[in-house]
């Protein structure tokens, strides 16, 4: 059976569960399955690159963030701005009496992108992060993921429902078929983007 869009995937799940009677749930299943595969899940296909607009202290994130990958700040010479924690970046405004400049260094503050310095003019960042897929829905028939992994949408749907059908002794079969389609995935994205490269060692010069 093809699973290629989500009215399939319901009813692959619906089949392999042996049930025709959990339509009202299964969309529940399938949600519960994607917020582990966004955890879990690190694929070429997630990064995303957009062009960020930075005047103030706090700027906005894009939606469907979910890590970072790198910012790089637009100037004379790029600036390659660096991850800092909260205490740090609180830390540095108060050494340094909160000033104003080229900013370097980021931190995620309260779901917001954090600058240090604050900006003294507006500034461009090319902004690159890991993105969720889109989710599926009745609206949203598909995504890449599901149409290149789908193992791992139907055995992550299948994991979250043993324990609502009581189910345990399947948890375990489930569970390895999601770890398992999950690592696979990831390796092919790590294939993807490396093959075909050779290691070079690095010699420090003086």
């Amino acid at each position: 059976m093809s699973i290629s869009t989500y009215t399939e995937l319901k009813s692959a799940i619906a089949d392999w569960l042996l049930r025709d009677d959990l339509a009202a749930v299964i969309p529940t299943f399938i949600s519960l399955a994607e917020a582990d595969i966004n955890r879990r899940v690190r694929h070429w296909r997630m990064e995303e690159r957009v062009t960020l607009s930075i005047s103030g202290q706090y700027t906005d994130l894009p939606d469907g963030f979910l890590e970072v990958a790198m910012m790089t700040l637009s100037a004379s010479r790029p600036v390659r701005m660096e991850l800092i924690s909260r205490g740090e970046m609180q830390d540095r405004r108060e050494i340094n009496a909160n000033t104003t400049g080229l900013p370097q260094y980021y931190a995620i503050t309260g779901g917001q992108i954090e600058v240090y310095p604050t900006p003294n003019d507006t500034y461009s960042v090319d902004f690159a992060y890991i993105k969720s897929p889109t989710a599926l829905s009745d609206t949203n028939a598909t995504n890449w993921l599901l149409t290149y992994h789908p193992d791992i949408y139907l055995h992550g749907a299948l994991l979250q429902a043993a324990p609502y059908l009581k189910d345990d002794e399947r948890v375990g079969l489930w569970g390895g078929l999601f770890n398992t389609a999950i690592e696979a995935a990831n390796v092919a994205s790590d294939k993807a983007r490396f093959s075909g490269t050779t290691p070079r060692m690095k010699i420090r010069s003086y």
